[in-house]
């Protein structure tokens, strides 16, 4: 019986061993291995301050790492635009446990990195070089190099793949359309029309005097808007990291970029499009929109449709916030197409 019992044990860690060789090289990580810090030097928790060379001198941009995969980095890219990494951090509960490198990276005016307050380099052409002196910096390429723009986070990740889509594995775009006057078209024409008439009269008639540091534009425009569209969480219950990033934005980089609300755009972005160029991109794409989003959720699944090798995941429930008020489906959908590029995958069905 013990011998018996002996051969029936080597047996089943044979059987285990040989299930463990044929998994997918790279999308599991040694927890030892994915912990290590393989950095020289005093140990500082994975933090690297970059220091980037712009037309107006040096500076330095803050990142982190979170764990180590060599075949797995994501470096994910925050809205605002002028908000901080901060309200990625809910992705720690999802990402390291597959074995997906995080890096966290707050752009230049943003969080923990230099604000030279100076509008002039509030500029997207700038800030795809800046993104590319942060890949540079941190070895990223084409072999592990995932890239998710969230928001304008979106719009400078995609405008950075038009130009250096070869030194990308996949390209994550979320929660933003890739035409600004698309955007405002749909927050005119499909989300102004959800509004009470005579709250969208009063937005309007403090709109048109520009005085939006009226603290009654952004009263009516929280319950009515953001709520409903930015996230839907209660908003006695917004996630405190997302709202200790937003509490911090560089309010002259958003209006700068963005214009004074999220209810249409009117700043240097309000004629960006680059809808008839997302056939130039041949890296592969996912696309994230949300039911309830600022951004019309069929424009995103467009986009997963006009680039070569696109991906198309849909929030049912979320809004543009999706990582948090939907979010098991967003962190599904990314774990997912980051794994399946990464087994040699084109796209991935969501």
């Amino acid at each position: 019986m013990k011998k018996l019992t002996l051969a029936l044990l080597i047996i089943t860690a044979a059987f285990s061993a040989c299930n463990q060789a044929t998994k997918p090289a790279g999308n599991t990580a040694d927890l030892k291995t994915y912990l290590t810090d393989t950095t020289s030097g005093v140990k500082t928790g994975q933090v690297q301050v970059v220091q980037i060379n712009t037309p107006k001198g040096k500076f330095n941009v803050w990142t982190k790492r979170v764990g180590n995969n060599p075949k797995m980095k994501l470096l994910v890219l925050n809205g605002g635009p002028g908000a901080t990494h901060e309200y990625f951090e809910c992705m720690e509960s999802f990402l390291p446990k597959e074995g997906i490198e995080l890096i966290y990276y707050d752009q230049l005016g943003c969080g923990n990195s230099d604000n030279p307050k100076d509008t002039s380099m509030w500029s997207l052409p700038r800030y795809v070089e800046e993104v590319e002196q942060v890949r540079q910096a941190l070895k990223l390429d084409k072999d592990n190099f995932y890239l998710l723009g969230h928001s304008w986070g979106g719009i400078l990740a995609a405008e950075y793949a038009f130009k250096y889509q070869d030194h990308l594995k996949g390209l994550i775009i979320s929660n933003m359309m890739m035409s600004c006057p698309d955007y405002g078209k749909y927050a005119q024409e499909v989300l102004a029309k959800q509004f009470d008439p005579k709250v969208l009269a009063r937005i309007r008639e403090i709109e048109a005097k520009k005085d939006f540091n009226n603290p009654e534009y952004m009263a009516l425009l929280m319950p009515n808007f953001y709520a409903k569209h930015i996230c839907r969480i209660p908003l006695d219950k917004w996630p405190e990291p997302m709202t200790r990033s937003l509490n911090k934005m560089n309010q002259s980089l958003y209006v700068t970029m963005q214009g004074p609300s999220e209810f249409g755009i009117s700043g240097k972005l309000e004629k960006w499009d680059r809808v008839p160029d997302l056939p130039k991109l041949s890296v592969p794409v996912l696309s994230i929109g949300g039911q309830y989003d600022t951004m019309d959720p069929k424009h995103m699944q467009m986009v997963a449709q006009k680039v070569q090798n696109g991906s198309y995941l849909y929030c049912p429930n979320g809004s543009h916030m999706s990582l948090y008020d939907d979010q098991q489906t967003y962190m599904a959908g990314l774990i997912k197409f980051i794994e399946g590029i990464n087994n040699g995958d084109k796209k991935v069905t969501l």
